[in-house]
Parts: structure tokens; C-alpha cells; sequence
């Protein structure tokens, strides 16, 4: 097996093309590419007679269309399984008996059109400007090519071999680009979370930081999505504004306890001027005493005296009562700082919580799993994983808004902690799917469990504007098995509610 990257290998394909002046065609390509590589060809698989046979079939309904598109992403991938399970739903959305002579009609028209319609190259026209975007735009030469076929394919009668032979050339370099802008995102990536170590390492007694690292660690974990991202930046936002607001109030408190330092200062040095005064006059008055001859002489003396001592008793009660008071304040003012620190320690840990809904994030979601795999294995009691999705989200979203949707999802997640029990938690696993977990619970217990929140749900309107819009989910269900983590378990969860999914929706499954 070859150590060169796939960079290397694909210039060396190039280089073998140009060599064996063989045609630039995919096949070519990639058999090229296998032998430098001295990796095995794969087997053969038909792309462009599938592709014809979806093209052919009709999307009379929604559940068609979807299937047609999934058939097409598992022709894409090279899947057969795909393929078969999307023929396979595809038929279960059958057309009325009454279509089929007209269904056949059309596929018999769509078998003698020409493949490459003004129409269809402009579908690809379309794919190829909203793809590269993403590409950027540092290669200014492939961004070139890109335009040339763009404007060569929005003719009105393009030349079909000109076509493929420039699709072909641009698939190479788009592999190309797309293998620099990947290994772009992973080197930054990396550098990210280099930065963000390092910051934690710096301030490792800082909780309300360290809160705000593992957050951003968290969000630049792949796969990335612009969800993930807001949702993590309106948290950070918060937190940074709750430091900062009490951040202030411990300079003022700094700065208090500054001033009663200095003002404690002064005044020892006030009584300490205050003490040898009244020394001095005290041994005045002592020398007066010893020079006297006569009672009378002796009266003014003591009276001075007296007068002295009350005056020094005076100051040293006004001094003790000032420095009562300075102490009282240092107290109030270290007792604030200490309920900083707790405001502080408690935002921290809401960077383990999703902003939205309340619900555990990523993280807290580990750190449970963690916990819960950790005990169950301790007693040797069952704990089961169920995943949950909400069904048409996409259309709720673009029927009534984003903001309804987010909406929506704070109100499962309410009425998902109301019908919980006390030791089960609730985790935002992304977009609109959750993670329920469930200790010392059965898989069939779990299903039970899940179906009790859907029955909630139906009676539990979500309200939009005083009109009632019924949520429904589908979701997996799976017990943790005695040799796999909790990611794994999550991965079964998924797959049954990806089939409860394909079989109907507003189902449970286990897994």
C-alpha cells in the first residue's frame, strides 16, 4: 500500500494520463489512480444506467420525491443497499391504478429524450456556481475554469464530447481544490484548538474561563454546523457579559478596600502624633509636679493633666469606632468578592447547558453518559439510550419561522422534562434531535417510556400565535450492551430512528 498522499497520487494519475495520451474520462482516471496507488480497482458499478432508470420513474408525491433523491445519494456513493432500500420505499408510495398507463407514457418520453436537455445542463450550471463558494477563492485558476465551462454550458446547443471533456477536466481539479480547502479546515482547526489549550492551561484556576474553553472546544469539534455555532456564541456572549458586569463590581470593591487601607493608615498615624502629644504633655505636667512648693501650685497642674487624658481617651475611642467601621466595610467588601466568584462558578456551568432549551449540551451530555455507563456497570443494572427527532421540522421552520421553531424545541424539551423521571436526563444532541438517557431502564421499558411523551405531546399543544401545532418525533431506542461505549449505543439509537423515520414517522423503535 503506497505512504504518499492523495495529492501526490492524483499528479502522478495526471502525469501516467498525459504519458499513455490516454483520454481524461473518469474510468481512466480512476483506473490510473488504483495502479499508482497499488490499491484494487473497484468493481464496476453502473451509475449512468441507474441514473437513467431514476430520471425515468415518476414523483407523482412527496414520499416519491424523497425516495428519487435518496436513490440518487446512494448512486452517488456506490451503494447498492441504499439503492435497494430507496427502491424499496419508493414502491411502498404506490400511484393509483388509474396513473399507471399515464406513468408509462411518460417514461417511454423520458427513455427517447435526449440525457443532456437545455434543462439539465442548467441543473448542473446551477450546482456547480452554488458549490463553489464554499471552495473559496485563492485558486485563481481553478475559479477560471470554472467559469469557462460555466458560460460553455449555458449555450443553447452545447457540443456533448466538448461537454464531458470539460467536466472530466474540472472534476480533476476539483478534487484538487477541495483536498486543499479540507486539509485548510483541519490545520485550522487544529491551531484553534491549540490556542484554546493553551489559554486554559494559562488560566486553570479562572472556572468562569475554563467554562468558556471547553464550550469553544466543543463548537470546533467536526462536524461543524452554523447551529452549533450560534447556539455556542450567544452562551459565550452571555457569560462574557455576566464576567464582565461582575468583573466591575470587584474593581469597585478593590477599590474600596484600597481606600480603607489608606484611610487605616492615616489614622494610626493620626493616633500615634495623638499618643506622643499627649506624652509630652504628660511629663510636662510630671516636671510641674515635682517643681511645686505649694498645694495651689499644684491645682492648674493637675487639672492640664486631666484635661490631656480625657482629650487622649476622646481620640483613642473616635480611633477604635473608625477602625470598627473600616473593619465592618473590609468584611462587607470580601464577602461581595466571594459572591463574584460564586456568580462566576455558576455561569461556568452553564456553558454544560444548551441556551435554547435548557436541555445538556455535547459536553454535559458526555460527562452524564460517562457517569451513568460508569454506575451501571458498578451494579450491573441496565441503562438504555433513546435518540429523538422532530418530524418535519424543516417545514415548521419554513411555514412559521425560525423563531417558532426555537420556540418549538423549548417547548418539548419542557414537556420532555415534565414527563421524565428524576434520575433521566435530557441532551441536545443537535439541530432539532435530543438524547434522553435512562438509567436502570429495559429496552422495552425505554419504548414505553418515549411513546408515553408522544401521547404528552398530542395533548400538550405547542402554541404559535394562539394556533395550536401538534409536535411529533420519531425516535430509536437502545440498551447499552456489556462491550460498547456510549457512542456506539447512540449510533444503534440512531439507525432505529432513522427506520421509525422511514416507516411513517411519529414512531418509537428499538435498536
Amino acid at each position: 500500500m503506497s505512504t504518499r498522499s492523495s495529492g501526490e497520487i492524483a499528479r502522478e494519475t495526471l502525469k501516467l494520463l498525459t504519458t499513455r495520451k490516454l483520454a481524461p474520462t473518469p474510468d481512466n482516471y480512476q483506473a490510473l489512480y488504483h495502479e499508482v496507488a497499488g490499491t484494487m480497482v473497484p468493481a464496476h458499478f453502473p451509475y449512468e444506467p441507474l441514473r437513467q432508470i431514476v430520471a425515468s420513474l415518476p414523483a407523482r408525491n412527496p414520499g416519491q420525491q424523497r425516495q428519487l433523491g435518496l436513490m440518487e445519494s446512494a448512486i452517488g456513493q456506490r451503494s447498492w443497499d441504499g439503492v435497494h432500500n430507496a427502491l424499496m420505499a419508493y414502491a411502498s408510495f404506490g400511484v393509483a391504478a388509474s396513473d399507471s398507463q399515464q406513468s408509462g407514457l411518460t417514461a417511454a418520453s423520458n427513455l427517447s429524450n435526449p440525457a443532456l436537455t437545455p434543462e439539465f445542463m442548467e441543473q448542473i450550471a446551477r450546482l456547480i456556481g452554488n458549490m463553489l463558494p464554499a471552495l473559496g477563492d485563492e485558486d485563481t485558476r481553478f475559479l477560471g475554469q470554472a467559469e469557462e465551462l460555466l458560460s460553455f454550458m449555458r449555450q443553447p446547443v452545447p457540443d456533448l464530447p466538448r461537454t464531458k471533456t470539460m467536466l472530466a477536466d474540472f472534476s480533476h481539479r476539483l478534487s484538487f481544490t477541495a483536498e486543499d480547502q479540507g486539509e485548510i479546515k483541519t490545520v485550522l482547526l487544529q491551531l484553534l484548538h491549540l490556542v484554546f489549550t493553551n489559554i486554559g492551561v494559562l488560566c486553570v484556576d479562572d472556572q468562569w474561563l475554563t467554562g468558556q474553553i471547553d464550550a469553544l472546544m466543543e463548537a470546533s469539534k467536526p462536524p461543524l454546523s452554523l447551529r452549533r455555532l450560534d447556539d455556542v456564541q450567544r452562551r459565550l456572549v452571555d457569560v462574557i457579559a455576566k464576567q464582565s458586569e461582575a468583573k466591575e463590581r470587584a474593581v469597585e470593591a478593590q477599590q474600596e478596600m484600597r481606600q480603607l487601607l489608606v484611610a487605616f493608615v492615616d489614622r494610626l498615624s493620626i493616633m500615634g502624633e495623638a499618643s506622643g502629644a499627649y506624652q509630652s504633655k504628660i511629663e510636662e505636667c510630671a516636671r510641674q509636679i515635682e517643681q511645686a512648693q505649694s498645694i495651689e501650685e499644684l491645682s492648674p497642674v493637675l487639672q492640664a493633666a486631666l484635661g490631656a487624658t480625657r482629650h487622649m481617651a476622646h481620640d483613642t475611642q473616635a480611633a477604635r469606632d473608625q477602625l470598627q467601621a473600616m473593619r465592618d466595610k473590609t468584611d462587607k467588601a470580601e464577602a461581595e468578592i466571594f459572591k463574584l466568584h460564586q456568580e462566576l462558578d455558576r455561569v461556568s456551568v452553564q456553558a454544560r447547558h444548551d441556551p435554547l432549551t435548557g436541555a445538556l449540551n455535547r459536553r454535559g451530555l458526555d460527562e452524564v453518559i460517562q457517569r451513568e455507563i460508569s454506575n451501571a456497570r458498578r451494579k450491573g443494572t441496565p441503562l438504555c439510550l433513546a435518540l429523538l427527532d422532530v418530524d418535519n421540522f424543516k417545514k415548521l421552520n419554513d411555514d412559521l419561522g425560525h423563531e417558532a421553531g426555537d420556540e418549538a424545541l423549548s417547548h418539548l424539551a419542557q414537556v420532555t422534562r415534565e414527563s421524565m423521571r428524576p434520575q433521566d436526563s435530557l441532551a441536545r444532541f443537535g439541530g432539532e434531535e435530543f438524547v434522553i438517557v435512562l438509567p436502570d431502564t429495559v429496552m422495552d421499558m425505554g419504548v414505553v417510556a418515549l411513546t408515553r411523551l408522544q401521547r404528552e405531546l398530542t395533548k400538550k399543544f405547542f402554541l404559535r400565535e394562539n394556533q395550536k401545532v401538534l409536535i411529533t418525533f420519531s425516535a430509536g431506542v437502545a440498551q447499552l450492551a456489556a462491550d460498547e461505549d456510549g457512542q456506539e449505543c447512540i449510533k444503534r439509537a440512531d439507525k432505529a430512528m432513522y427506520l421509525a423515520k422511514r416507516t411513517g414517522k411519529n414512531r418509537v423503535l428499538g435498536g
